[in-house]
């Protein structure tokens, strides 16, 4: 047994197909047949089907559109001129056929995956549960996380810019039960209230949960009777995972000393019992380098599918009006008409020099003719095979996150750049130093440059634009980069432009 059994869909690929056909309610989710209910959930191994059921469905959504594709291109990421297929949702065309299609799907998809967990759930602690004692902990503590994250970034889409203006703001509803019922839409503040309550039940769960005391475990038992279900916890939502989303969360409704104390206690406990630890210069360099920092990745999918996205993406092969590159035709440091030199400010970066280079991409018109373009390609999925574990990672959550959240909600700003430099000096760039005029703004500043470094390809730089209401932001556009001085990479973001509306098959089912 390796590693991808633990997400293989045995039983629980019949359940999904069956539970994601056309119906009348407002989820999409057929659940009236009891008996296949019921014989899932006969065995111990139905649960753990089921929720890997769920950990290998998530890939649908977030190895693409919320990650390293439409996310990204709306964060103004990369190059995308008006014949490219990522353009409606990099000019946040929310009304126009693919967006639509597209936010339909993120719609039904998302809230499929939380009507499995809550049937899960309520298998869970039923008075006939089949499920070990030693299970329970682990699939009951993952099953409130996912919940809780899949809302939280359902709240991230659909919710409003988060502050005290907008508590009230009616967004999205909580499902909580396998009911069919039509629920009701919730103010963000009371989503935020659950979100933040799963999140909390799922850690006093997963309090006991052997990363804690053995690691990672992305390794084969010895003991070959033991299986692979509490192991690879890097692929699942461990207790750390669990606190670092409600760190995450904390920040986003603006709570920020409990921000920072999930964060400090996370790094704390990670440091001395070595979990998590930042990936070594070494290994991000040579033959096989490690160009996802694999070691410090907190949570992650598992997608045997990864080679195929990042051909589609990110190889120079790529076809030009799917291709995801930065603007600029050259690397040269001082040539402010790239990307690249708006985007690092040091060239010994290990996230610039080992995960970019120059190529050439070829389009081709509809009659056939060729045009070459030079392009910045991006190699953080590039496929460099080593072990199955990072060879088909794509990270949700990580370490240098943490960090980031600890520098923004701490107080003093020494400590704050503190841990900037944390993440800097492992990725091989000189120090920030501190002066007399600095400010919280320009820790801020210092912030979200490492961020947008950190995350580039994981589809969260749009949502941190968001939580702060940035309305001009870093530009992708090739035509920006044309102007020497500094402004003219910047581009004006609408605040509009942060807040999707609900698709049509929720608004369709409500006005019925």
């Amino acid at each position: 047994m390796n590693i991808k059994n633990l997400f293989k869909i045995v039983i629980v690929s019949g359940l999904l197909a069956n539970t994601t056909t056309s119906c009348s309610d407002w989820l999409e989710v057929d659940l009236e047949d009891s008996i296949l209910e019921n014989k899932l959930f006969e065995t111990n191994d139905g649960y753990t089907s089921v929720l890997n059921g769920v950990y290998a469905k998530m890939n649908e959504q977030y190895s693409t559109t919320l990650s390293m594709g439409t996310i990204d291109a709306m964060a103004k990421l990369y190059d995308i001129g008006s014949n490219h297929n990522q353009y409606p949702y990099y000019n946040f065309d929310f009304d126009g056929p693919s967006f639509r299609s597209m936010s339909g799907n993120v719609w039904t998809g998302l809230y499929s995956l939380i009507a499995n967990l809550n049937t899960l759930l309520e298998f869970c602690d039923s008075p006939e549960s089949t499920l070990k004692e030693h299970y329970y902990p682990y699939v009951k503590g993952e099953a409130l996380a996912l919940r809780a994250m899949l809302h939280f970034d359902l709240l991230r889409i659909y919710g409003p810019i988060y502050s005290e203006g907008t508590l009230n703001t009616i967004c999205i509803p909580y499902q909580e039960t396998s009911s069919k019922e039509i629920q009701p839409l919730l103010s963000a503040e009371k989503v935020m209230e659950k979100i933040i309550r799963d999140l909390k039940a799922a850690s006093e769960l997963l309090k006991d949960d052997r990363i804690r005391t053995e690691g990672v475990l992305n390794s084969e038992p010895e003991d070959l009777n033991e299986g692979v279900d509490f192991r690879y916890r890097q692929f699942r939502l461990n207790y750390y995972a669990v606190q670092g989303l409600l760190a995450r969360a904390y920040l986003w409704k603006g709570d920020k000393t409990a921000a920072y104390e999930c964060a400090k206690a996370i790094i704390t406990e990670c440091e001395t019992n070595e979990v998590f630890p930042w990936t070594a210069k070494a290994k991000v360099q040579g033959d096989n380098p490690d160009l996802l920092f694999s070691t410090e990745v907190m949570f992650s999918l598992y997608n045997v599918s990864r080679l195929n996205l990042y051909d589609s993406y990110f190889n120079p092969n790529a076809s030009y009006t799917n291709a995801l590159t930065f603007a600029g035709k050259t690397m040269a440091e001082g040539d402010m008409t790239t990307k690249i030199n708006w985007f690092y400010d040091d060239m010994n970066d290990l996230r610039l020099s080992e995960m970019w280079s120059v190529e050439t991409i070829e389009e081709v018109d509809n009659v056939g003719g060729t045009t070459m373009h030079t392009a910045l390609c991006f190699k953080k999925y590039d496929d460099i095979y080593v072990s199955e574990t990072r060879r088909y990672m794509i990270p949700l959550l990580r370490m240098s996150e943490i960090y980031l959240i600890a520098a923004e909600c701490a107080t003093d700003l020494t400590e704050a750049i503190g841990y900037i430099n944390t993440i800097r000096s492992n990725r091989n760039c000189v120090n920030l130093e501190l002066t007399d005029f600095d400010t919280q703004e320009t820790i801020q500043t210092y912030i979200g440059n490492e961020f947008a470094r950190e995350t580039i390809g994981e589809g969260q730089l749009y949502f941190y634009y968001k939580r702060l209401g940035k309305t001009s932001v870093l530009s992708g556009s090739a035509g920006d980069y044309e102007y020497a001085g500094w402004y003219g990479a910047e581009v004006s973001m609408s605040l509009q432009n942060y807040v999707w509306p609900l698709p049509p098959v929720e608004e369709d089912k409500r006005a019925n």
